[in-house]
């Protein structure tokens, strides 16, 4: 009888104690990884602080893709045949780190990935919203408004890099691919922010490589900047804009487009015969390819009237890539999502994103490539959602030889996912 007591009360500890600890997983200045981090931007800035003492998060994801998509060309390179299928399931590893009063580290690791099927760091950073470690009220009146962050990280050009899926991280992205040019890369950077009654300023500055080393190269530091605004209006309406700026004066490679290492979501699509998944890991995604000298500028604007929204995105990325004396070329990068959200607490959604590229290539080829995704999701949970999405891609104005020569892929795709 003691024994069964004595199982009861353990029992029931450790429930009030799971219990607590799913009430309180959310640290201070905090984006929710689940449904409650739909259309977050930048972490939120809170003077408010409930710290008391180091408080350890740990958290991850873990996606899985089934693939029914058809490619074809011209037939100059044969492409790979494509089967219905699943993809390689994904998983991601959080920990987040209340450090100190207004002190935070985040640290991801892809435990598997397209890329790689073994566990690596993608990056990690310390995010500063008070200087009460210096001493108490240290700077308080500017610490109001000021945001600093540090680390080998996910750099914040753009407002797209919000949306995008981050290997397993795919709960914040309504559909299942990221978009054509996907502007993504991590560095060793700093960025400083300031946010006022709606208004948004930052900059950032970084050493301009994604694999680090004490190696001598001609790579000069990158420079990071956005302003904008944001303003929740009423309960039904909300408005973002911003624009944000990367530029890179010499490099042995930029990242800004060849940056995601984990892979793209459109598995061995326009891929010839004899590609693997993890080799040929950035299938469907466009790199202009301006790898010494880039200039990157990025437009967003976000609206949301109920549980409609728009988001739009234009860019302009200017350039060289290797080799002597060659030309700038410029790419320009349209897109925009429509999103209608629909339930009783918005646990379903519907929408479509067209995106167009257009640019020239290293050859002198004018070239252009656009896609249509049509897309719906379901929130069984605010930790579970599955998403169903059409993708038509075309390739247009490609050498007759390029294995994208009349390039088109379409089909269907099936993502499930668990974010905690």
């Amino acid at each position: 009888m003691r024994t069964l007591k004595l199982t009861l009360m353990i029992c029931l500890t450790m429930a009030f104690s799971l219990n607590s600890f799913a009430q309180k997983r959310d640290l201070d200045n905090f984006r929710p990884r689940d449904q409650r981090g739909i259309n977050v931007f930048e972490a939120p800035k809170d003077t408010v602080s409930t710290f008391d003492g180091l408080k350890v998060r740990i958290g991850g994801a873990s996606t899985l893709q089934f693939q029914s998509i058809d490619h074809e060309n011209n037939g100059a390179v044969p492409l790979i045949a494509l089967g219905d299928n699943f993809n390689l399931a994904t998983a991601n590893l959080d920990l987040d780190v209340a450090l100190y009063d207004g002190v935070r580290m985040h640290l991801r690791t892809y435990l598997s990935s397209r890329h790689h099927p073994e566990p690596y760091v993608k990056g990690g950073y310390l995010l500063v919203d008070k200087l009460e470690f210096v001493s108490e009220g240290f700077m308080a009146d500017a610490m109001k408004y000021l945001t600093f962050k540090f680390g080998h990280m996910e750099n914040n050009y753009g407002d797209a890099h919000f949306r995008r899926s981050d290997n397993a991280a795919t709960i914040y992205n309504p559909f299942i691919g990221n978009y054509l040019m996907d502007a993504f890369t991590t560095e060793v950077g700093f960025e400083a922010y300031y946010r006022n009654n709606g208004w948004l300023a930052m900059l950032g500055v970084t050493n301009g490589k994604l694999n680090q080393s004490v190696e001598e190269t001609n790579t000069k530091p990158s420079f990071l900047a956005k302003f904008g605004y944001d303003k929740q209006f009423n309960d039904d309406f909300r408005f973002r804009m911003t624009g944000s700026l990367y530029t890179t004066k010499e490099s042995s490679k930029t990242w800004l487009y060849d940056g995601d290492r984990a892979g793209s979501r459109y598995y061995l699509v326009m891929e010839e015969v004899g590609a693997s998944s993890s080799g040929n890991f950035r299938s469907g995604r466009i790199n202009p390819g301006l790898s010494t000298e880039l200039t990157s500028v990025m437009i967003n604007p976000f609206l949301r009237y109920k549980g409609l929204e728009f988001f739009g995105l234009y860019e302009n990325a200017s350039g060289k890539g290797f080799g002597p004396n060659l030309p700038s070329r410029t790419y320009n990068h349209y897109a925009a999502d429509l999103i209608y959200r629909f339930g009783a607490t918005e646990d379903f959604y519907v929408g479509g994103r067209y995106s167009y590229i257009d640019g020239e290539q290293a050859s002198g080829q004018d070239i252009s490539v656009d896609r249509l995704q049509l897309g719906a999701g379901w929130f069984m949970t605010k930790n579970i959602l599955a998403k169903l999405e059409y993708v038509n891609q075309s390739y247009s104005d490609y050498d007759a030889a390029s294995i994208l020569a009349d390039g088109q892929f379409n089909g269907l795709m099936l993502e499930a996912v668990i974010s905690f």
